[in-house]
């Protein structure tokens, strides 16, 4: 088995707990605009918690959150502090600690209904573009169907960077493993062998809904070899349903403790996930819980 790694928790909410400027519909973004020591403070939370990645605050760099006027002004500066601010972070640690490129969802998350090919492209790019010289690998988030799957990846392309995807999953434990457009993730299987992908992950999602995604992956992990990795990163919400409006309201969390988390981590890392982390409401406390879990399994 390979070497978990642990990957960072939820920046937005991090942002929120720490006094960060906050509000909606700028999001994690406020911060990289009005007050960016905080983003450098939320990254080192977390990295003192023992992440061994850390995830650029670029997430709300879009004009799903910025509004088409602000981001035209200012989208892609702010996604390029964004990563200036977690490669300087991380260089900073003794240990190595590897930045992820992150791509959001270009035209809001949750809503497979929202994604618009050609609209999508050129905010995809700029991010791209904004973000390369600092990262060390990129991670596509919270994808909602194989089509914005399929528009990412041709969009990294020409990257020399690993490229990871993640996708978003129905909160639904009752049904087949599903994204939130409504297809199987074992629809995905044949797109994702022939990929460029380094790895497969599952993010943004209940923890319930991740065990059966991860069975379902197994025929990729064993087309693609001893070098294909998957990952979780779950968030602490309560379930959100197909319409949602992400920008609207800040979702409703749960009381998932580090304890409850790890429990879950332990199932996923028995089923070949060994990049696990978290998402909105994963804070360094569930973070720390993780690493001191990972250091009991080399005892």
């Amino acid at each position: 088995m390979k070497q978990l790694t642990i990957l960072d928790g939820g920046m937005g909410r991090e942002l929120q707990e720490i006094g960060a400027p906050f509000s909606q519909p700028f999001w994690s973004a406020q911060a990289l605009m009005d007050a960016p020591q905080f983003v450098h403070e939320a990254h080192q939370h977390f990295v003192d918690s023992g992440a061994e990645i850390i995830t650029t605050n670029s997430y709300a760099c879009v004009p799903f959150h910025l509004g088409q006027d602000l981001y035209n002004e200012k989208g892609a500066e702010l996604a390029k502090i964004a990563a200036e601010i977690a490669r300087q972070c991380a260089d900073e640690h003794k240990q190595r600690v590897l930045v992820a490129g992150s791509l959001p969802p270009p035209l809001g998350s949750y809503r497979s209904d929202l994604f618009i090919e050609q609209a999508a492209i050129p905010i995809l790019d700029a991010l791209i573009q904004a973000q390369e010289p600092y990262v060390d690998i990129w991670i596509a988030e919270t994808l909602c169907s194989a089509h914005e799957f399929k528009v990412t990846q041709e969009r990294l392309f020409n990257t020399n960077r690993p490229c990871y995807y993640a996708f978003s999953l129905a909160d639904d434990i009752q049904g087949p493993a599903s994204l939130r457009s409504g297809e199987t993730v074992d629809s995905l299987i044949d797109s994702l062998i022939e990929s460029n992908a380094k790895g497969v992950m599952f993010n943004c999602s209940i923890p319930e809904v991740m065990e059966a995604a991860l069975v379902d992956l197994q025929p990729v992990v064993q087309a693609k070899g001893n070098h294909f990795e998957l990952g979780i990163y779950a968030n602490n919400f309560s379930p959100i349903d197909s319409s949602h409006e992400a920008n609207d309201t800040l979702q409703s969390t749960r009381e998932l403790s580090p304890q409850d988390y790890v429990k879950f981590a332990k199932c996923w890392h028995e089923l070949g996930a060994t990049i696990i982390g978290g998402c909105c409401g994963i804070g360094p406390k569930h973070i720390q819980a993780l690493c001191e879990w990972k250091q009991s399994l080399k005892a």
